[in-house]
């Protein structure tokens, strides 16, 4: 059963709600949970804003891919990739074929999840306008890797796992 790959991949942007929904797909399922971004910071020991900050953004991209191919190979529950995990080619590539759940959010909705006292590296600076920035720049990227895009806006995370199970099974029928 272990080369059949994460039962659902979820993307996208911080504040979408990715954590959240995957715990209650997992339950649902009764399958495990993973986060490559919790695998990254076990990895290295430390967390991603200090990965950042010591290291660079380039330094955990590299840390992130792997953690991405390694989860994808290794795991068959609910996988949750970081936000900019998509942004590299090869992961891209690795999530073709399997069934990929961009959980879209809008702008006020994820300033209001993301919130002002953050503690991610790159909303340093004017909150809003960097995740406008991200939410731009990555959309198209999470749209072009999902099999399905489930909105989060105005919507409880048991909603969205409603819709994320609803789109699946529908999409394997």
């Amino acid at each position: 059963m272990g080369d059949a790959g994460p039962r659902v991949v979820l993307i996208g942007p911080m504040g979408a709600g990715k954590t959240t929904v995957a715990a209650l797909l997992g339950e649902r399922w009764g399958v495990a949970v993973r986060d490559t971004d919790a695998d990254v910071e076990a990895a290295e020991g430390r967390s991603i804003s200090d990965i950042f900050v010591d290291s660079g953004e380039a330094h955990f991209r590299e840390r992130e891919a792997a953690a991405v191919a390694t989860a994808l190979a290794e795991h068959d529950g609910v996988l949750s990739l970081g936000g900019g995990a998509v942004l590299d080619p090869a992961t891209r590539e690795l999530l073709e074929g399997l069934p990929v759940v961009f959980l879209r959010v809008g702008l006020s909705d994820a300033v209001k999840r993301v919130g002002l006292g953050t503690s991610r590296p790159l909303l340093l600076g004017n909150v809003r306008s960097r995740i406008k920035a991200l939410l731009d720049e990555r959309t198209p990227v999470y749209e072009s890797v999902a099999s399905v895009v489930v909105d989060t806006d105005g919507r409880s995370p048991d909603e969205v796992a409603d819709e994320v199970v609803a789109a699946l099974e529908g999409s394997r029928a």
